[in-house]
Order: C-alpha cells, then sequence, then structure tokens
C-alpha cells in the first residue's frame, strides 16, 4: 500500500520539480550534446561519466543533467551550493566519497551548483577528489568558466555548453506538464495553442520559468473558478521575461554584439542590439559611452564627426534622460554604422603604446624641449629648431619629431575610407617634401 504522507509530500513539490526528467530519452533540447553519437550521450548510457562543468542559462537543463549523470551509473549523488558551503564541506565530502567508496565500491557524483562563486581556495579543495577520482565533479554555472574558474580546475574537468530552450521544446515541455497524470495537471486544464506559444515566448529559454507559471496561472484558475486561458494573462503580466544580467556574460556578449554591428556597417543589426540593452535596463549612460569609444575606434578620421555626433548623443541622454536621450543613442548609432570605417588612429596608438613599452625613457632630443630659462638655453635646449610656421607650405621638411632611436617609425596608416583618404594623400605629399630634403642635404 502506498504511503499517503509521500504522496502528499510528492503534491506539495512545485511543478517543475515534479516534472524534472527521469530518464535521459525524457529530456528536452540540449540536441548538440544529448543527439544520438554525441559523447556526453554516449558517456551518460555506459555509465561512465566524468568530471565536468554545465554552463548555461537559467532553466537550461543543468542540474537535471548532473542527476541523469549520477544515476546512469548508480552513484552517490551529493549536492552543494556555492551560496551555503566553504572548504570544510567540501572536504566533507570529498571523504565522505571516500568512504562510500571503500565500504560499497559505489562512486560518488558532486554536484556544485553556482560554481563560479567559489572561490580560489574553495575550488582548489576539489581537485585531490577529482584527481585521483573519488568523486566525479558536476559543476553548473550561469557564468563564463573561462573566466570564473581557475586554471587548476579548469584542465580537470570538460566544459559543455548549454543553450536556452527554443520554442519547440518549451511546448514539448509545457504538454508534458499538461498532460501528465501522475506528475503534472492531468489534463484538467486545457491550453490553447496561441496561449501556449505566448507562455513560451515569455519564459525566454527557461523551461523552469515556464513551468512555474504554467502552475501558478492552474492555481489561480482553481481559485477563481477560471479557465488556465483566462488566468494566464495575468500571470505573465507583459510578457517580459528576456534575460539580461548587467554585468555577466550576456551582458558583455550583447555589448559586443552592438560594436561588431556597428563595426561591420549594419545600422539595422546595431539597432537591435541597442533596443536589446535598452529592454534589459541596461544603464543608457554605459551605452553612450561604448558609443563615443566605437566612434574614435572603428570609424576615427575616416569621418571625424562621428565622435561629435557620439558625444552630442552621451550629453541629451545626460540632459534629457530615457526615452528622449535614448533616441539620441540611437541615432549616433544608426551614423557610426552607416559612416566610412577606419581604425587606423586606434592601431596607430596601440603601436606607439607598444613602443614605449618596449624602448623605455628616451631622451627628449636637444632641438625638441623646451628653454623657458637662462639655464636650459645655455645647455642648446630648442637649438635648431625649426619653428613650422616660417617654412614653405608651413611644413619643416626633413624634419624629426621622434628620439634618434625611433627616427623614420611609422605607426598611422590612414585608409582609403572617407576623409582619410585626403589625409593620407596629404601625408605622402609630406614624405615626398621629406625625401626631398634629405637629397638636398646629401646629394
Amino acid at each position: 500500500m502506498a504511503d499517503p504522507s509521500a504522496a502528499n509530500s510528492d503534491a506539495r513539490r512545485p511543478l517543475a520539480d515534479r516534472m524534472r526528467p527521469r530518464r535521459l530519452d525524457e529530456f528536452v533540447g540540449q540536441a548538440h550534446l544529448l543527439g544520438p553519437g554525441k559523447p556526453l550521450r554516449a558517456a551518460i548510457e555506459r555509465g561512465q561519466p566524468h568530471s565536468m562543468v554545465l554552463w548555461g542559462p537559467p532553466g537550461s537543463g543543468k542540474t537535471t543533467l548532473a542527476e541523469l549523470v549520477a544515476g546512469s551509473c548508480q552513484a552517490e549523488f551529493i549536492r552543494l551550493s556555492a551560496v551555503m558551503a566553504g572548504v570544510r564541506e567540501l572536504r566533507a565530502a570529498g571523504e565522505r566519497a571516500r568512504e562510500i567508496w571503500r565500504e560499497s565500491g559505489r562512486r560518488t557524483v558532486l554536484f556544485a551548483d553556482e560554481v563560479h562563486r567559489f572561490n580560489k581556495a574553495q575550488q582548489d579543495a576539489f581537485l585531490p577528489y577529482v584527481e585521483d577520482g573519488t568523486l566525479t565533479l558536476i559543476g553548473a554555472t550561469t557564468e563564463n568558466p573561462g573566466f570564473a574558474l581557475n586554471n587548476a580546475l579548469l584542465s580537470r574537468v570538460r566544459v559543455y555548453v548549454l543553450n536556452g530552450l527554443d520554442a519547440t521544446a518549451l511546448g514539448e515541455v509545457l504538454e508534458r506538464a499538461l498532460r501528465d497524470p501522475e506528475r503534472g495537471l492531468s489534463g484538467r486544464w486545457p491550453l490553447s495553442e496561441p496561449a501556449r506559444e505566448r507562455l513560451a515566448h515569455a519564459a525566454d529559454g527557461d523551461a523552469r520559468r515556464a513551468l512555474i507559471w504554467l502552475e501558478l496561472a492552474a492555481e489561480l484558475a482553481e481559485a477563481q473558478g477560471a479557465s488556465l486561458e483566462a488566468t494566464l494573462p495575468e500571470v505573465l503580466g507583459d510578457g517580459s521575461g528576456r534575460r539580461f544580467d548587467r554585468g555577466g556574460d550576456l551582458f558583455y556578449d550583447q555589448i559586443s554584439a552592438l560594436h561588431k554591428a556597428v563595426r561591420g556597417s549594419s545600422p539595422d543589426a546595431a539597432l537591435y542590439w541597442l533596443a536589446r540593452l535598452l529592454d534589459g535596463g541596461c544603464d543608457p549612460l554605459y551605452i553612450a559611452r561604448r558609443v563615443a569609444r566605437i566612434a574614435s575606434e572603428d570609424v576615427g578620421n575616416a569621418d571625424p564627426r562621428a565622435l561629435q555626433l557620439a558625444l552630442n548623443a552621451w550629453e541629451a541622454q545626460e540632459r534629457m534622460g530615457s526615452p528622449e536621450g535614448e533616441l539620441a543613442i540611437a541615432q549616433a548609432v544608426v551614423y557610426l554604422a552607416v559612416a566610412p570605417k577606419s581604425n587606423a588612429v586606434y592601431t596607430a596608438f596601440a603601436a606607439a603604446r607598444r613602443d614605449v613599452g618596449q624602448h623605455g625613457t628616451l631622451e627628449v632630443p636637444a632641438h625638441l624641449r623646451n628653454a623657458p630659462t637662462a639655464l636650459a638655453r645655455e645647455l642648446g635646449h630648442a637649438d635648431g629648431y625649426r619653428y613650422a610656421h616660417d617654412e614653405p607650405n608651413a611644413y619643416a621638411a626633413g624634419e624629426c619629431y621622434f628620439p634618434p632611436a625611433l627616427k623614420g617609425a611609422r605607426y598611422y596608416r590612414p585608409t582609403a575610407n572617407g576623409l582619410e583618404g585626403r589625409i593620407g594623400e596629404k601625408l605622402a605629399r609630406l614624405r615626398d617634401w621629406d625625401r626631398g630634403s634629405e637629397r638636398r642635404r646629401y646629394p
């Protein structure tokens, strides 16, 4: 006879937890990792898991996959969260794994939730147990492991990237929850296809979020004696559940996409990523600052007006705030995207800084030094300096403004794009005059 207390306990579990897949064939999504013949699927099916880090957004199946890995080899499953555990708890888990192995020969899977939150000392505590096979470590993280984990730990695990679930996968998750007679809603709450699509869209790739909202709508429908169709809009609100982390990988990925779209002269894509950033709550002033950087880095002297327009947009945001200032930023983004491009100043400045680092403190040549005092003049400061405005065409042909060790160095190489093409023509003409001056000086 079934234990009624167990049934009641199971009923109290949230729908998202009850519907967690129990077998690999119930797992929805992540076909790039779990499709037929994929290495991770093969390892699970053989019951020979390895230490790994699962990197993906919330609700993509990281915890479920860890439990399936443990179940595939009948391993002991220990779960630790970086929010609650420290070095002592990590070592206790490792010693417990050794004890289990000695007593029963069973393996232990240690699931480290929020593994990116463990500090270096805590991450190092994993190493001896992972190294000697005492336990199989499965870390779950929403942050880039390349930044969040130290190299010693990374070298001992394989990183798998999980994606947010697409609409088709979320639809399958919802269908199961609606129909499952044991763990789900048992078909008591019909939901039309358009409503299901709206729920999947609002969940934005997060299966847990979709099931939480579905359960809330069902509870509300039961309390009001209404249909699920009627209560779902109240639960979803405006349906804006898009993911954004304001400082993590997703934030920097979207900023990167905006920058690359502008650099690639795609105003439409640039506007899309700008809208995504603003929709996610990114500070418009941060975006304005980045747009000003793009104006110098990627447009530069091909169109010097770009920087001024970017600064104007920045000032407009500071003065007017949102949403008026955001339109000025959008204007600047479009202008930069369609402007001629040049990174010549950016690369030239980087090359000059490299020479500064490599050559140390080279002395300023005497003819370029300031001579404000009698002593400076006695020491020969400014002797031989040629005042450009007194020279033909206001140019001292053949003059060198570098320290002798760097004479002839060239950093700035203008492109042929926009105004910079004319700048390049002028510099070529000045170099011709320099060569002419050298020939006159050394016939």
